[in-house]
């Protein structure tokens, strides 16, 4: 049997190829929404994809079933609670599909979705007795359990997708120990809270290591799972629902946003309410960008970051580095945000000789910041990570607003103070003081690499030591 792996480190997201080298049939399960790689492997392998699977309707990425349908023809399967508009096989509990000497196995385990299933692998060339590895979806984690609290399934509360997901967890619990575990995500994933960075274990490892999966009431589970959770983002229930519907392929989609656009058309887009997004790196960015543009690099969380502060319904114009473009509008389309109207032709370059139209930020480091913040007057600190994050340890003085609420509290912010933004690392600060820019905001000061970087010149902290290594550790999601 060949199982093999594809990890997509910006969405935390793990994709599947199942296949067997006799018959040369094949199954994927999970898939982005760009099949090529996909599409290479089989090509390479000889094989034919006779299924695609999803474990569940995915709530941060768009999946690429029905791209591999219009292209490799394949029949997609999923849970017998599913309910969409396309074309699928609804599949019951135990029902097998077979690919030769290689069977997969449907186990119902709702929790995180009503409709959420596992698949059991069997190569019986090995054990024909004993699955070889569970293909868990969202359901088990490495290091975690999906959670039932995102509600982007209507009609089910999240009390009731919890006690789902304790039974379908105790079941999982009792499949052999040298099963190999296959999730659907890692680190960094906002759907759950404690994702290892591993993205292959075992049952018995998991039932040692996995706080989930220990003995405990349902109760108890409950109030585990749901506690400390991160913030979602908003663009969750709108791929939850893209998801389920027909709806154009991804092919589609680039087709009509890879437009080049004369910086004439973007200023009049954005005049008429369109969004301008600027995917360079933020050293780039606030050196130099178009007045009202966003900031969110390529180099870090996209697609999460967009999905949580873009709006999908408006028009987006990118601007990038040359030769970027088509990544930053793919990777926008991952996430089901096809409303793309083009990119600025030939990057910001197009407007050197417009400086009308150009703005900057200020940077600052840490060292630098702490002498002004002892000033007379000094600079009102503005904190953008998550609040689990800031429970670890924070700048004395700082004031919290996370990253995704900062839209809708900027009135908070007192309008006679230069605002220092710090993040973690630098990444979010940069979004957050896109957007405070564009909002009208004129003294703003970015905090080059962030608290690490504060940390790392030794300056003083309030609270516990950090526990977070990384923001992928802590759910933030960049």
């Amino acid at each position: 049997m060949q199982l093999k792996q594809y990890y997509l480190g910006c969405l935390s997201h793990a994709s599947y190829l199942i296949a067997d080298p006799r018959t040369k049939l094949a199954a994927i399960v999970d898939p982005q929404r760009d099949i090529q790689q996909y599409l290479d492997d089989l090509s390479e392998g000889g094989y034919t994809l006779k299924y695609v699977f999803l474990t569940h309707f995915h709530a941060d990425f768009l999946a690429g079933h029905i791209e591999l349908r219009n292209r490799a023809a394949a029949r997609i399967v999923m849970g017998s609670r599913a309910e969409a508009e396309f074309e699928f096989t609804a599949a019951d509990e135990g029902q097998v599909f077979e690919l030769g000497d290689v069977q997969i196995k449907i186990m119902e385990t709702p929790g995180h979705t009503p409709e959420g299933i596992s698949l059991l692998v069997f190569d019986r060339t090995e054990n024909a007795t004993a699955p070889q590895a569970v293909l868990t979806g969202d359901t088990l984690f490495i290091g975690d359990v999906g959670r039932p609290d995102l509600l982007a399934s209507i009609g089910v509360t999240a009390d009731e997708l919890a006690e789902m997901l304790y039974h379908s967890v105790q079941r999982l619990r009792d499949l052999p120990d040298a099963t190999l575990v296959y999730p659907a995500h890692g680190a960094g994933s906002m759907c759950g809270k404690s994702l290892s960075q591993e993205t292959v274990s075992t049952i018995g490892e998991q039932k040692k290591f996995n706080y989930a999966l220990q003995p405990m009431s349902l109760d108890d589970f409950k109030r585990l799972v749901t506690a400390d959770q991160p913030e979602a983002p908003d663009y969750f229930v709108y791929d939850a629902i893209k998801n389920r519907q027909e709806r154009p392929d991804l092919d589609a989609t680039l087709s009509s946003s890879l437009r080049p656009l004369a910086w004439k058309q973007v200023l009049d887009l954005q005049s008429q309410g369109a969004q301008v997004l600027d995917v360079r790196d933020a050293v780039d960015f606030e050196g130099a960008h178009v007045a009202g543009s966003i900031n969110i690099g390529l180099n870090g969380k996209y697609a999460t970051w967009c999905g949580t502060v873009l709006n999908h319904e408006q028009p987006i114009v990118v601007i990038a580095e040359p030769g970027s473009e088509e990544e930053a509008v793919m990777r926008l389309g991952r996430i089901g945000f096809d409303n793309v109207a083009g990119y600025l032709d030939g990057g910001l370059r197009a407007l050197e000789s417009h400086p009308e139209h150009l703005r900057s930020i200020q940077r600052i480091t840490a060292v630098a910041l702490a002498d002004q913040l002892n000033a007379a007057q000094p600079p009102l600190l503005l904190d953008v990570r998550a609040e689990q994050e800031r429970r670890s340890a924070y700048i004395e003085g700082s004031r919290s607003i996370p990253l995704p609420q900062l839209m809708d509290r900027m009135n908070e912010l007192p309008e006679d103070r230069t605002i220092a933004v710090h993040c973690q690392g630098g990444y979010r600060s940069a979004i957050a003081c896109s957007l405070l820019a564009r909002a009208g905001r004129e003294d703003l000061l970015d905090v080059v690499g962030g608290f690490k970087a504060w940390t790392a010149s030794k300056l003083p902290t309030q609270g516990d030591a950090p526990t977070c290594e990384s923001e992928a550790a802590c759910g933030t999601a960049g």
